[in-house]
Parts: structure tokens; C-alpha cells; sequence
């Protein structure tokens, strides 16, 4: 066997899984990974006898990508603790059948039925029944598939496979648990990035491996900078991502992108706590282009937000004028011929109102710093969660920390890009809040 080695010191080696490839031997005979591993190091460093490698997770045999084994014993059980707490961190690719929502949650009990090595969703309460849990977040959609970035919390057998399909959203591929799998197809699945404590160093270690699917080439490629984006559009002079809250643009973005592109410029901003579209130049005569092509206006620009309060209008255009306050990042409205004022313009649309919210799509016109929760909370119906401009009564009601707007879609050079990202009226009305 080729073993692919991701990283190797004295107590720990992580290689990239083959798929259909068992972790352990088991009953069909097939050489196997753990005992390939082991001939790889006593080749390796000529160690005589029995070569110690502890297994502290596994992966399906046909599931493919990052594994850890341990090299001594005092790794082994350190990692097998990590693993049984839920403090590492496993992160699968799954390209599944069908248009999966932005994101999700799913909570179900399982019960593996040993005779058959299958596992089925059961209700609670059932003898041997374990609680599995996982969330997603789609990366992108195409031809009738979408591209899920899976988060495990739990490691129960086959729980992503079972709990996907349980929810409408089958893997590609999936012998067991996708009824339209066709005979020898591959299963879409891979364990593309695994975090652990170094059992000895205790510092946090991420390792990638990225999957074959070539039903997504762009957002694959960008898996490792999940952390802060995933990858929606690349050609030779720009790069479009969604970015994720909390992402500070120039810092933050660009430095986790900067090992997979590199240059990058960014051509416009998006507040750190908003979420959404970002363009990146990858040269400086693109930067330069696009750079322009932002500041005459000439791309169009939709939003979403969420509103505290509902307007009295359901669609309109503002216009205000501001002066900003650089040392405190501020933006102030004041009258039209304040010397210095900047004219700030947008329409908005509402969508949908629930509980005191609005949900509502919004154009902006001109692109001035913190426009949108400036001007609509200055109609009345700020930003929900938005704490320096809107309601704080409202935000502590709701539960809500950061502000609830989205970048949604983008034209630039005659293309128009689309965030999978949702803002959902009906999460922030739940009967517990």
C-alpha cells in the first residue's frame, strides 16, 4: 500500500486514508491500513520486533481521507480521551442527492444492528439507542447535488451516512444507505480535516486532506479555509467566498486564504459580524479594475436583513447623509450640507414579518460604512443584533449578539453571484425565547 503521510513525529503519524481501504483487518482478508502503517515504520526506522501504533478512531472502509494514529502509549490513551470527550474535531465533505438547506442540526437516536453491520434511525427510548448529533453548512449546489460541510460531534457507525439520508439528503454513492446508489459507485464522503491537541506539545494541529470530487472543484479546494469562508467563484483575476461572522476582511480572510491563493487583495468590505459575498482580486491590475468598478457603483449589491420592528412601508428608498468618526468607527447622521456629509442611498423590500420582525431584502445604492444599519435604524427598524446602532432591549429578547445581515447576492462583470447562506425569520421566533 502507498501510504500518503500527512505529518509524523515520535508519537504521532497522520496519513490521508485511501477509500475502500479497511482502518483495521477484519474478516474479508483485505490488507488493511493499520497494518500497512506499522511495515511503513519498522521500514522506516529499521525497528526490530513488533511495532507499536495505537488505532483511536476509525473511519467506514469506504470513506477516505485524514487519519490519526498514535506512537506510543501515552499518545494513545491522551487522543483516545480527546475523541471520547468530543475535544477533536472532525470535519467530513459529503456531496449528497437533492438542493440541502444553507445549514442545519440533526439530533437522532441510532441503533446499529450488529448481524447486519447497518445502523437505523430509531425513536428515543429504545433499548441500545445512542444520541448522535452532527451539523452542516452547504458550500454549493449543482445538477440536482449539493456540497455539505459536515461538523461530527458525535462518532457513532455510520452516523453521517444514516442521519443524512434519515433526513431527505442520501450521499452519492452510499451502497447501504442511498437506495439510487448505482452498483460500484463511489461513496461522496471524506474526512477532509481533523483537529487534535498534540498529546504531548498540547498545541492545537489541523490536517487536511482534501476529497476527489469533481462535481465541485472550486469550493473543495478552499475546504481548508473553513474557518472564515468557503469558496464560491475563481478565474484568473478574481476570487469570490462566503465569508462566515466574525471575519475580519483584510486580516482574518486573507490570512487564512493565503495558503491555498496567494496574492490576494480585497476590492470592498464587509463588517466583521455580517456574512456573505466577498470579492478578492489575484492581481494588482484586477484590484485595480475591480477596485473602480466598485467605486463608480457600477455592480449591484442585495442584502438581507433581519429587522427589529416591521416598517410602516413594506418597500421604499432612503437617503441620508453622514459624516463618520473615524476613531470610533461611527457613522453619524447629519444634515444634508454638513460639510464633509456623505450621501448614502438604498431601497428595501419586505419580505416576511413574524413576532415583531422583518425579514428584508435590501439594494444598496451607494456603499458607506455601516449604510445599512445606519439607515435602517434610522427608519426605526434596525438590524436585529446590531448593538452600536439598533434596539438592545430587542437584541437581549431575541438572543442576539451579532447582527443579522447577509451579503446575498453580487454583480460584478457581468456575472451575479448568490450566497447559499439563509436568514430564516422563524429561528429567531422560537416559543422559548
Amino acid at each position: 500500500m502507498d501510504i500518503q503521510v500527512l505529518y509524523e513525529d515520535n508519537h504521532l503519524l497522520v496519513v490521508k486514508k485511501p477509500p475502500n481501504v479497511p482502518v483495521q483487518a477484519d474478516a474479508s482478508g483485505d490488507e488493511d491500513l493499520l497494518t500497512a502503517c506499522k511495515a511503513y515504520i519498522k521500514e522506516k526506522y529499521q525497528k526490530p520486533g513488533e511495532v507499536y501504533l495505537g488505532l483511536v478512531h476509525r473511519l467506514d472502509r469506504p470513506v477516505g481521507g485524514v487519519l490519526v494514529f498514535a506512537r506510543t502509549s501515552k499518545a494513545a490513551a491522551r487522543l483516545t480521551e480527546q475523541f471520547s470527550a468530543h475535544r477533536a474535531q472532525k470535519r467530513y465533505a459529503a456531496v449528497v442527492e437533492g438542493s440541502a438547506p444553507g445549514e442545519g442540526r440533526l439530533f437522532d437516536w441510532l441503533l446499529k444492528n450488529e448481524g447486519t453491520n447497518t445502523t437505523s434511525v430509531v425513536k428515543e427510548g429504545t433499548s441500545g439507542a445512542k444520541a448522535a448529533r452532527l451539523s452542516f453548512r452547504t458550500l454549493a449546489r449543482t445538477k440536482g447535488l449539493s456540497l455539505l460541510d459536515v461538523d461530527l460531534q458525535t462518532g457513532r457507525p455510520h452516523q453521517i451516512r444514516v442521519q443524512l439520508s434519515h433526513a431527505g439528503f442520501p450521499i452519492r454513492g452510499d451502497q447501504r444507505y442511498n437506495p439510487a446508489a448505482k452498483v460500484g459507485e463511489q461513496i461522496r464522503l471524506w474526512a477532509y480535516a481533523l483537529t487534535i491537541a498534540h498529546p504531548t506539545l498540547k498545541e492545537e494541529m489541523t490536517f487536511y486532506a482534501l476529497p476527489p470530487f469533481e462535481e465541485f472543484p472550486t469550493a473543495v479546494k478552499y475546504l481548508p479555509a473553513f474557518r472564515a469562508c468557503s469558496a464560491v467563484y475563481e478565474d484568473g483575476d478574481m476570487l469570490v467566498v462566503d465569508k462566515g461572522p466574525g471575519t475580519e476582511v483584510e486580516t482574518d480572510l486573507v490570512s487564512e486564504l493565503a495558503p491555498l491563493c496567494s496574492p490576494l487583495y480585497p476590492v470592498h468590505r464587509l463588517d466583521a459580524n455580517t456574512v456573505g459575498l466577498v470579492v478578492l482580486a489575484k492581481t494588482e491590475a484586477a484590484e485595480a479594475e475591480l477596485s473602480e468598478a466598485f467605486a463608480r457603483h457600477e455592480t449591484g449589491k442585495t442584502y438581507e436583513a433581519i429587522l427589529a420592528g416591521v416598517p410602516e412601508k413594506r418597500e421604499g428608498t432612503l437617503v441620508h447623509y453622514g459624516l463618520k468618526d473615524e476613531e470610533k468607527s461611527f457613522m453619524r447622521l447629519v444634515p444634508k450640507d454638513t460639510p464633509g456629509a456623505l450621501r448614502m442611498e438604498l431601497s428595501y423590500r419586505i419580505l416576511e414579518t413574524k413576532a415583531g420582525l422583518s425579514k428584508a431584502e435590501i439594494r444598496l445604492l451607494t456603499g458607506r460604512t455601516h449604510q445599512i444599519r445606519v439607515q435602517m435604524a434610522a427608519l426605526g427598524c434596525p438590524v436585529l443584533g446590531d448593538d452600536k446602532y439598533g434596539d438592545r432591549e430587542a437584541n437581549r429578547h431575541f438572543r442576539q449578539k451579532r447582527q443579522q445581515l447577509l451579503a446575498k447576492r453580487l454583480t460584478l462583470a457581468g456575472k451575479t453571484f448568490t450566497s447559499i447562506r439563509e436568514l430564516n425569520i422563524n429561528d429567531y421566533c422560537k416559543e422559548d425565547l
